[in-house]
């Protein structure tokens, strides 16, 4: 599996993950919070299968 997330976009899926998860489980903002599941995970190993499919990818070019 070839990373497809670039820097900035893996910490934002982070960030975004970590807040969800942290209001689901405070209660704020119910169960469909626990979706941020998903971005946090997809940030965490850098592969968003989404972006495989449709043939994406937020990585920078590496220089030859």
């Amino acid at each position: 599996m070839k990373s497809n997330s670039g820097t900035i976009d893996r910490s934002l899926r982070v960030i975004a993950g970590i807040v969800l998860v942290t209001l689901a489980a405070t209660g704020t903002v119910g169960v469909w919070g626990w979706i941020g599941v998903v971005p946090l995970v997809t940030g965490l190993v850098g592969y968003c299968p989404i972006y495989g499919i449709f043939g994406m990818s937020t990585c920078s070019m590496k220089k030859e």
